[in-house]
């Protein structure tokens, strides 16, 4: 029974359909403009791919689970002043840095939302496992919908 109702999920939560969807198109995208953007960046095309599949895993792991990664950083910064002072003025540096830099900011909102629809679709199925779990399925959702994106045929 309980594998029934794993596999009925999607049909459940259609959310999870749509991130599988976008995640599919992202990797068809990234695929067809795989040597402009390489080319554009200056990077070789594996390199491309793993900055790609990281970023992928970093919204998804963000996105899954803000109240954890929250938690801990707050945690971090409540131990010192100056320790907050550090931590703050590091991660305002680098996502600049990071946002001004990327040109696929457009592709990072994108899964952004997809991943939260969906996590917001399973809790309203009242399908809500542990951070950990979530993250890992809905990363093994994405990588596997890019994974399949890459491979579909180029229409040019």
């Amino acid at each position: 029974m309980p594998l029934l109702r794993f596999l009925l999920l999607p049909l459940r939560a259609p959310l999870l359909l749509v991130l599988f969807g976008v995640s599919l198109f992202l990797g068809h995208h990234w695929a067809i403009e795989e040597t402009w953007l390489a080319q554009a960046h200056q990077m070789s095309v594996q390199v491309f791919w793993t900055i790609e599949l990281i970023q992928a895993l970093v919204v998804v792991v963000i996105c899954t689970m803000p109240d954890l990664l929250l938690r801990q950083l707050s945690l971090l910064m409540a131990s010192s002043r100056v320790l907050s002072l550090v931590v703050t003025l590091t991660l305002v540096i680098t996502v600049g840095l990071y946002v001004l830099s990327l040109s696929l900011l457009s592709d990072v909102l994108i899964l952004a939302s997809a991943t939260l629809l969906a996590r917001l679709d399973l809790t309203r199925i009242k399908v809500v496992p542990a951070p950990q779990v979530t993250a890992f399925w809905l990363a093994v959702i994405v990588i596997s919908g890019i994974w399949i994106g890459h491979d579909l045929p180029s229409p040019v």
